[in-house]
């Protein structure tokens, strides 16, 4: 049987994908509508996170 290895660096907690969708939204809140250079950032981050936790459809396969 022959095995691959996954080359992803998964985080050692991951969160599911409505926790980081709240983290976004509170980092929003904050910032009152508008992102600094440093929220930017962050959202980026949380964003490609969320898409990595979010379930993927049939159709987008």
């Amino acid at each position: 049987m022959l095995h691959t290895m996954s080359t992803t660096v998964e985080s050692a907690t991951e969160r599911s994908a409505a926790e980081v969708n709240e983290e976004i939204r509170a980092l929003w809140h904050r910032s009152g509508g508008t992102l600094s250079v440093e929220q930017r950032e962050e959202y980026r981050r949380l964003v490609m996170e969320w898409a990595a936790a979010a379930p993927q459809s049939a159709e987008a396969a």
